[in-house]
């Protein structure tokens, strides 16, 4: 039961972030460029449940995401899976305590989707490589995810902690040793 409450609760959320995309963002661009919350969703999701939860919500906001904006079905899917399945790794290395460490984790997992986002554009779109405007756009992007993180995080900790406590247990010393 208390599974399907966190289903429940992270599609209302990805739903509520996907109008916060969409609408209160496209207000409030740095240079043009707004934040991408899915990849911070996307982190989490993978961070606090598991590896597979990780990479099927990253799946499925991506392939929804290609479904409503996006030219190339299965480009966001791709990235955002590879995000999820990421924060699995980040998970077993990293601490989730530190502000720091997370925010270092937000920048990589931003910089490599946008990174494999480029990439899959110019191959399978033809998009023109622009190397100077994309390290802009992704470094803008970088930061304002960062700034969302750091403003969300006590709430994203509380939830997570939930969220791992119901899906992986209490296995803290079975995590060190």
């Amino acid at each position: 039961m208390k599974k399907a409450i966190i289903h429940i609760s992270l599609i209302i959320t990805a739903i509520f972030l996907y109008f916060l995309q969409a609408n209160f963002f496209s207000w409030f661009r740095i240079a043009g460029i707004m934040p991408n919350v899915f990849v911070i969703l996307t982190l989490f999701i993978g961070l606090f449940a598991n590896r597979t939860l990780g990479t099927i919500y990253g799946l499925s906001i991506g392939l929804l995401l290609d479904l409503i904006i996006g030219t190339k079905v299965g480009i966001n899917s791709v990235g955002l899976g590879l995000i999820g399945f990421l924060a699995a790794v980040f998970d077993k290395n990293f601490s989730k305590d530190s502000r720091m460490t997370i925010m270092v984790m937000v920048i990589v997992a931003t910089a490599i989707f946008e990174s494999l986002t480029y990439l899959l554009n110019y191959i399978f779109i033809g998009i023109n490589i622009e190397l100077l405007n994309f390290v802009k756009i992704l470094a803008i992007e970088i930061i304002y995810n960062i700034m969302i993180t750091i403003i969300i995080y006590p709430i994203l900790q509380k939830f997570g902690y939930y969220i791992e406590n119901e899906y992986k247990g209490n296995k803290i010393l079975t995590r060190y040793f």
